[in-house]
C-alpha cells in the first residue's frame, strides 16, 4: 500500500506543474499578451520554446527577461516588467513554456 501511495504521489508531482504553471502565467498576466500557439501582443510560447531550444542558459536569461522587461528581441513592442512575480515562479513559467506550454 505504501507503495502504490507513493507511485500516486510521484504521479501528482510530475504533472502538478504543469498545470500550475499555467495558472502562474494567468495569475502574472502573462496570458494577456501571449498565448500558446499563436501571437497575441507578444510572441506565441511555441515560438519562444523554438527560438531557445538547447540555449543551456535560457532559463535564466527568460525568467531576468520576464522580472525586468525587454525589447528588441521580437520587435519594437517592449515586454514591460514583472517585477512581482518571484524568481522561482518566473523560471517555473519559462520551464513550462520552453517544454511546449502543454
Amino acid at each position: 500500500m505504501k507503495l502504490i501511495s507513493a507511485l500516486v504521489a510521484s504521479a501528482l508531482m510530475v504533472s502538478a506543474p504543469a498545470f500550475a504553471s499555467k495558472e502562474i502565467a494567468s495569475k502574472n498576466a502573462c496570458m494577456g499578451c501571449h498565448a500558446v500557439d499563436k501571437k497575441v501582443v507578444g510572441p506565441a510560447y511555441k515560438d519562444i520554446a523554438a527560438k531557445y531550444k538547447g540555449q543551456a542558459d535560457a532559463v535564466d536569461k527568460l525568467a531576468k527577461k520576464v522580472k525586468a522587461g525587454g525589447s528588441g528581441v521580437w520587435g519594437p513592442i517592449p515586454m514591460p516588467a514583472n517585477a512581482g512575480i518571484s524568481e522561482a515562479d518566473a523560471k517555473t513559467v519559462v520551464k513550462w513554456i520552453l517544454d511546449g506550454a502543454k
